[in-house]
């Protein structure tokens, strides 16, 4: 039982950062502005990581390689602590154990990142519906924008309705599909 606690909790806490550090490296690669209450959210709760991670790792091409790479650091650490509360032994062959739980910590963040633009587009939708000027509505909007635009060429409007965020979201799920089989293969490696 404490043993599940420990999980569950591990989880949740490593869990709330990796996103938190996810939706930053979403958000500078998507040129999301940060002046609204959840960029400021985001940059306040990570700025502890990402600030000092950034001597170290530059910027490549615009893209933040310190909250992404943080980001999978984070989510193997976590595999790796779930593992040893579980009672697996890594003492074998740890070099490849190691690879194992990076290469699942990468199919994982690939997950949460499709989880990311499916919650984003879930919200624009009811926000277009109930409040189309929420202030939160531009982030979204940006968030989603580069995905659904090539959706939009070609998906016309049907009777006015916007059908591409529906679509979109059936793609994701698809993606979702081989990504957990690959999880699955290769946590089978273990």
């Amino acid at each position: 039982m404490l043993q599940q606690i420990a999980s569950f909790l591990m989880d949740v806490v490593a869990g709330f950062f990796v996103y938190l550090l996810l939706a930053r490296f979403l958000f500078q690669w998507l040129r999301v502005p940060f002046r609204n209450a959840l960029g400021e959210f985001i940059i306040a709760a990570t700025n502890w990581m990402v600030v000092p991670a950034r001597r170290a790792i530059p910027s490549f091409a615009g893209l933040d390689l310190a909250s992404l790479l943080l980001a999978w650091l984070l989510q193997a650490a976590l595999l790796y602590a779930l593992d040893m509360i579980g009672g697996r032994d890594f003492g074998a062959a740890p070099g490849t154990a190691a690879g194992i739980l990076a290469g699942l910590a990468l199919l994982d963040l690939a997950r949460f990142t499709i989880y990311v633009l499916v919650f984003a587009l879930i919200v624009q939708a009811v926000l277009s519906w109930v409040s189309p000027h929420a202030p939160v509505a531009p982030l979204f909007d940006a968030l989603t924008r580069p995905f659904l635009r090539p959706l939009r060429r070609v998906v016309p409007p049907l009777a006015n309705v916007d059908l591409s965020p529906l679509l979109l979201i059936i793609l994701l799920q698809v993606l979702l599909i081989p990504l957990a089989y690959l999880r699955a293969l290769v946590a089978g490696a273990f």
